[in-house]
């Protein structure tokens, strides 16, 4: 059968050259049934990349497919650099946020306003939070004075045209402890989308095609999850995040960020958390990463919180401490078990395979810091937003996370609206990434105590 069809194409197609009609409708006919055959095709490998997970692969070389952000023909009216949007917030939230989500999904970051009215929290459980926190603001009244926590107060303003939810911090015309102006703040600042920063096969980081005549190894895969390339070869850095003397809006970043997440980092944490693997260097802190925009937060002064040093040894040492601290009244914990994703640390290493080794979403490593180890920015708060105002991982506006065995809100403790803070019960737990109260004392008090033990 398919050799005569073939056959009587090649005939079809001889007639039709001598003028023949007849020929022209048999050789149309074929054409056609051709046609829907590939598109049948077509479509089938469609489908069988979007469930292999390739039609997501966009950052898999830790750069996207050029066509995903920009168009030559038909980008977006007003923007710049032939962008899908207005501006490059707008580009990476077309993929990294979607309306309709139901709970945390895959590699999206926030939550559109839509899918959380009054009442419902942000969807997202990513290590970095949820922007979509950006869009609650909460009002309680507490001795007669009502007190107004505006949503903008839970992290990173990022400015994003076409999202009208996003827009510039009204409070701070400049990042806080610097003059990164807030009006300019978007992804871009902190990420940069062609993945400028590379990792090779030993373990260093560069910067590729810095100028013409240089070379570097190609870039294969997402520095993110751990990969190491072979001889040769690169992967990007850790989320494309900044690095290397990159230079954007006044500011430069000079060390790289180093840390190593597992494949699935978005899910709720109410049986298992989500363990980013946090690592540091001589040359490579986190503390130095965000001092790039926050330089003033990280001053010596003598009302600064420290960063980048070791938690120190000994019964008085902070990693003992946090060892030990399970909840409040409760000093009995191992380093085995110490771990909590509400309290961070960042291991005194820069090696990726042992990174790779820690980062865990399944309960599976759980051991708590050594005394080398380091408190870093990440520590107390989340990269981009959260449930609390400063981006903080825990409330620290109120005496209690936990009131009289109960997550405070406006339904369960409507007696004490200071620890509430105008929101549900079940928006506080969310703030805690799902976490079944059980977990905490109690008459919880702040987590500042995991590493100092005031309580």
């Amino acid at each position: 059968m398919e050799r005569n069809e073939k056959e009587s194409g090649v005939i079809a197609e001889t007639k039709r050259v001598r003028g023949t009609n007849q020929n022209l409708i048999t050789g149309g006919r074929l054409f056609m049934r051709g046609l829907k055959f590939g598109l049948v095709i077509f479509m089938a490998a469609l489908f069988t990349l979007a469930l292999g997970g390739l039609a997501y692969a966009f950052h898999s070389g830790g750069v996207a497919e050029c066509s995903g952000c920009h168009s030559m023909h038909s980008p977006k009216a007003g923007g710049s650099f032939l962008l899908i949007g207005t501006d490059a917030s707008s580009t990476c939230l077309t993929c990294h946020m979607h309306a309709g989500d139901t709970g945390p999904s895959g590699y999206h970051i926030a939550t559109a306003t839509a899918d959380m009215p009054a009442g419902v929290p942000p969807k997202q459980r990513t290590p970095g939070g949820d922007f979509g926190w950006l869009s609650k603001t909460y009002a309680f009244t507490v001795r007669g004075t009502t007190t107004t926590e505006l949503g903008q107060t839970h992290g990173h303003n990022i400015v994003a045209i076409d999202m009208p939810q996003f827009v510039s911090d009204t409070s701070n015309i400049t990042a806080p402890g610097g003059t990164f102006p807030s009006s300019q703040l978007g992804c871009q600042s902190c990420h940069e989308p062609h993945g400028g920063v590379r990792r090779d096969a030993s373990g260093n980081y560069s910067r590729p095609l810095n100028s013409v005549g240089s070379a570097n190894g190609p870039i294969v895969g997402s520095g993110s999850y751990g990969a190491i390339p072979a001889a040769g070869q690169t992967v990007g850095g850790y989320r494309l995040l900044r690095g290397l003397n990159d230079s954007t809006q006044g500011v430069t970043f000079t060390g790289v960020a180093i840390a190593v997440a597992p494949s699935t980092y978005n899910q709720s944490e109410a049986t298992n958390q989500v363990r980013v693997a946090y690592g540091a260097s001589a040359a490579n802190t986190w503390g130095n990463w965000c001092a790039t925009c926050h330089p003033g937060m990280h001053s010596s002064g003598h009302y600064v919180h420290p960063v980048d040093e070791s938690l120190g040894s000994g019964p008085s040492g902070v990693a003992n401490i946090y060892n030990a601290y399970v909840k409040t009244g409760d000093l009995t914990g191992t380093a085995a078990t110490s771990f909590t994703s509400l309290v961070p640390f960042a291991e005194n290493t820069g090696d990726i395979a042992t990174l790779a080794s820690h980062a865990k979403n399944d309960n599976s490593y759980l051991n708590g810091p050594a005394s080398s180890d380091k408190v870093m920015c990440l520590s107390c708060h989340r990269a981009h937003a959260s449930g609390w105002p400063e981006a903080l991982r825990w409330n620290m506006e109120g005496e209690f996370m936990v009131y009289n065995s109960l997550y405070p809100g406006t339904d369960t403790t409507p007696a004490v609206p200071q620890f509430a803070r105008g929101r549900l019960g079940a928006e506080t737990q969310a703030a805690y990434y799902d976490r079944p109260v059980t977990q905490f004392a109690s008459y919880q008090r702040v987590l500042c105590n995991k590493c100092h033990a005031k309580d």
